[in-house]
């Protein structure tokens, strides 16, 4: 079956019915609608006073994918008189438009994410609010919550501060923008050309970032290539994938939303309160025969500084099979949780990250453990009990967990139906490709341009992970999300 040209309809019907399968409600209650117009209606008040700051004339500027409308966070930076930096994260304060409890609330803590499946975005919150009111817009302003820290010459982080603020997004930006003019490799985007300010403030942001990272990957912190792909979309139609590459300007925002995190799960350490964790793995061995596959002793206990070493040492010696190093790495690690953290829990700390302190908090149009992260920041500010019990965090963590581990779930089954659908008018050509698996089920390939994975049908015998093949395309089927290649 080669279906070549589906129209994007028939794909967003596709995603509805596979988000339905794993349990998520992707319409939101009639209710919703007149909370909607009551927000737009009444929207909230923006005054300065003692305990919110006007922050509007710094230069805040957000970088996102991009379509990105769902804006979360921004940022400015400023060089202080001892040498260190003050690093400022503008959060979308979501709570000031949605009260704990109410319609839209309650549906977001079923749903607990947006979910992105490349043709249709399923919001957690009414996108008339995530890409509109609460969204960090360009030049509107905003209520927001700001993540202040400084960070010494040698990216440590010295002092912090949070707090409430009024903002006002100077320049919207992208990261394919962005990240290349930071690394020199192309002009800088129109909006950065045209201030040389603005160009000062990103290359500064830039700097930070990249000692905050560097002292990460000192700690220990993973450096993982998960290959993730996304569509190119031309006329409603799927025409390609293409591999989502790091740069500086992802790593910018990836950097200081750690940070803020961290300073946030700190500023929360005497109260009940969310925590995201990655335990130590429990399939340490299986990371050890890896290492040992490939030449290279890793500790008998559990060291993830050991463990980047090796990923950065064998990501230099053969970047093309990095990729599958990482996902195999991954897997024995395990997935992310929510869970809930009293003060004097033994902190469980995220292995991924070499942290111990970690929450989520700079994504709450898109997550609802931030905006519940959110109310319990804005209680612990103004001195009040914690609007959560103990029962009621267990509850949430567990909940956001599930329809986590649900919304990966459906992101990889629409990717790999949306690869079918971009490899669907190249039935016949011949691909370089390396196996990545040899299983019961089949022996199954990765085409190493467009970044795609499916089965080699026939030709399979004799072949191992990691040997390189040419494979010719002969089959599509993007109603299962099936790609069939032969070995040429």
């Amino acid at each position: 079956m080669n279906d070549t040209r589906p129209s994007a309809l028939n794909l967003q019907a596709l995603a509805r019915q596979v988000m339905l399968a794993e349990g998520f409600e992707p319409d939101f209650p009639p209710a919703t609608r007149q909370q909607l117009a009551d927000i737009n209606a009444h929207p909230p008040v923006l005054a300065a006073s003692d305990k919110v700051r006007d922050l509007r004339g710094m230069l805040w500027s957000s970088i996102d994918n991009d379509s990105s409308k769902d804006l979360d966070q921004i940022e400015v930076v400023e060089r202080l008189p001892n040498g260190g930096v003050k690093v400022m994260v503008g959060i979308a304060d979501v709570d000031a438009f949605v009260a704990q409890s109410t319609p839209i609330d309650q549906h977001a803590a079923k749903e607990t994410t947006t979910v992105y499946t490349g043709i249709i975005n399923f919001s957690m919150l009414p996108e008339e609010l995530s890409t509109g009111a609460s969204s960090l817009l360009e030049n509107v302003d905003r209520p927001g919550i700001v993540v202040e820290f400084v960070v010494d010459a040698g990216g440590s982080i010295s002092s912090s501060d949070v707090y409430r603020a009024i903002l006002r997004n100077k320049a919207q930006l992208t990261y394919n923008a962005v990240g290349p003019w930071l690394e020199g490799t192309a002009a800088a985007p129109p909006k950065v050309a045209a201030s040389s300010e603005l160009q000062a403030q990103l290359k500064l942001q830039n700097d930070v970032a990249q000692e905050l990272k560097k002292l990460r990957f000192d700690h220990g912190a993973l450096n993982i290539d998960t290959s993730e792909v996304h569509p190119v979309v031309l006329n409603q139609q799927v025409v390609d994938v293409v591999k989502q590459e790091k740069n500086h300007a992802t790593e910018l925002i990836e950097d200081f939303m750690i940070a803020a995190n961290g300073v946030v799960a700190r500023l929360l350490e005497k109260v009940p309160s969310l925590r995201r964790i990655v335990k130590t793995p429990a399939h340490w061995d299986g990371i050890v025969r890896i290492a040992a596959a490939h030449g290279e002793t890793l500790p008998a206990q559990a060291d993830s500084k050991a463990l980047n070493d090796f990923l950065l040492k064998r990501k230099a010696a053969d970047p093309d099979h990095f990729a599958d190093l990482s996902l195999a790495v991954i897997k024995l690690i395990g997935p992310g949780e929510y869970v809930l953290e009293c003060p004097g829990d033994p902190e469980q700390g995220h292995f991924g990250l070499a942290v111990q302190d970690y929450t989520h908090s700079t994504a709450p149009n898109r997550r609802f453990a931030d905006v519940v992260t959110q109310r319990l920041i804005k209680a612990l500010l103004d001195g009040k009990p914690g609007p959560y019990s103990d029962d009621e965090l267990t509850g949430i963590a567990a909940n956001c967990t599930q329809k986590e581990d649900a919304a990966r779930k459906v992101e990889r089954e629409m990717s790999k139906r949306l690869a079918a659908v971009a490899m669907s008018h190249r039935v016949g050509e011949t691909f370089d490709a390396i196996v990545t698996g040899v299983t019961p089920k089949g022996t199954f390939v990765r085409v190493m341009k467009p970044h795609i994975e499916g089965l080699l049908a026939q030709g399979a015998q004799g072949l191992h992970v990691g040997d390189k093949v040419r494979a010719k395309l002969t089959r599509t089927d993007v109603q299962r999300g099936f790609i069939d290649f032969v070995k040429a």
